[in-house]
């Protein structure tokens, strides 16, 4: 399932071309990015990672999380067998921790679905011409998977700190199935682990960008900016930004002259309801390490969190308002 960044470059470059998915990319996706980077901004200049509101925000990041997992779950592993492949990926998430288990995590979801699942009915809809050629689709594809693959390769013969950051955010953005909150346990591996970003600016910055427009994947933009790895600030931020997103260009831009032939296939149906089920996993062990262990002190903090759970699945309040209640409630306790 796609993020709902990819479903607007896709809704634009539907209607206008490559031209048109940009502009939507950029309408979408700027007001966000740029508030995150002068939150980011703040947070370095200022050394709030200390402040009770921003523990507050580490306590929205929770309730966020508990509840986009909980409606997650209720639509991609609806029934047993999905819901065991979610469970099996949660355990071995947690048990098998290194930069490559996601990944596998992923793949054996795919190949789960595709041997073991049935997907659900394909909707019947008529065919519809693509704005973007087959041979610059392909063309496309071709560069996400050389970049895919041919960026890790690089960054072990060239050691360049700029090359790791657009690798790792690169890599990140590949990934991601299910929606944008999967992105999660990916960025986490991706910027903490090796120390660019601590645990407490990480969660601090999550909870932040629930309160902000636009998609979550302009997280990313706050990341760069607050990470130890040249260049950092705004350029970091823009660097970051643009690595995340460029998977999407490219496959959004690669399927779009195949999506006819994708969309009736069975086995690409079967693929991604694996997929589906497994990122659900992921996002479950991300729940609990290291949003739940690096927030949650003690019985006050969840009573906020649990507050905030349930205001959440209420769907009567704003997001935005839940993180502000969030912050308030930290900055008092």
């Amino acid at each position: 399932g796609p993020s709902s960044s990819q479903l607007g470059i896709a809704i634009g470059t539907r209607r206008a071309g490559m031209a048109g998915g940009i502009a939507a990319w950029l309408g979408f996706t700027l007001p966000s990015a740029i508030l995150l980077v002068l939150f980011g901004t703040l947070a370095v200049t200022a050394d709030v990672a200390a402040a009770g509101w921003v523990h507050g925000l580490k306590l929205a990041a929770v309730a966020v999380v508990a509840a986009a997992l909980l409606t997650m779950a209720r639509t991609l592993t609806p029934d047993a067998p999905r819901l065991l492949l979610a469970a099996v990926a949660c355990g071995v998430a947690l048990l098998w921790v290194t930069p490559f288990s996601q990944v596998a995590i992923i793949a054996a979801g795919a190949v789960c679905g595709w041997l073991l699942l049935t997907p659900p009915p394909a909707r019947p809809t008529g065919p519809e011409p693509s704005p973007i050629p087959r041979r610059v689709g392909m063309l496309c594809l071709v560069a996400f998977g050389v970049l895919l693959l041919g960026l890790p390769l690089v960054r072990t013969v060239v050691e360049a700190p700029l090359l790791a950051q657009v690798d790792a955010f690169y890599r990140a953005g590949a990934l991601v199935f299910g929606g944008g909150h999967v992105v999660l346990p990916l960025l986490h591996t991706t910027v903490v682990e090796p120390g660019w970003v601590s645990e407490n600016a990480f969660l601090a910055g999550y909870g932040a960008a629930q309160a902000v427009p636009g998609p979550l994947f302009s997280f990313a933009a706050y990341l760069g900016a607050v990470s130890s790895v040249a260049p950092a600030g705004w350029l970091g931020g823009a660097i970051a930004l643009a690595a995340i997103y460029l998977p999407s260009f490219l496959l959004v831009f690669g399927t779009l002259p195949l999506w006819d032939r994708l969309r009736g296939s069975e086995t690409v149906r079967r693929a991604l309801t694996g997929t589906n089920a497994a990122v659900v996993g992921l996002l479950a062990a991300a729940l609990w390490t290291p949003v739940w262990t690096s927030a949650v002190t003690g019985l006050v903090d969840v009573a906020v969190v649990g507050l905030g759970f349930v205001v959440l699945l209420s769907g009567r309040v704003p997001p935005i308002a839940v993180v502000a209640l969030c912050a308030v409630l930290g900055e008092l306790i």
